[in-house]
């Protein structure tokens, strides 16, 4: 299923995707802090709602 040559390219596309997305995050860092502030606190808010609404809905679901 999977052959030396495709774990292979799969470690490589990894490790250079991650490298690309710390670069990337680094780089709009400071304008992301200037144009959208506070938006980690929406986007944890927004995850806690959702899995909220999930937990709810298996529980009316269940019920």
């Amino acid at each position: 299923m999977f052959t030396t040559g495709r774990i292979i390219f799969a470690s490589f596309f990894i490790i250079a995707f991650v490298i690309l997305m710390i670069f990337s995050y680094k780089k709009d860092a400071k304008n992301n802090k200037k144009h959208y502030p506070n938006t980690a606190l929406y986007v944890a808010i927004g995850i806690l709602v959702t899995i909220g609404l999930l937990f709810l809905a298996k529980f009316l679901i269940k019920g």
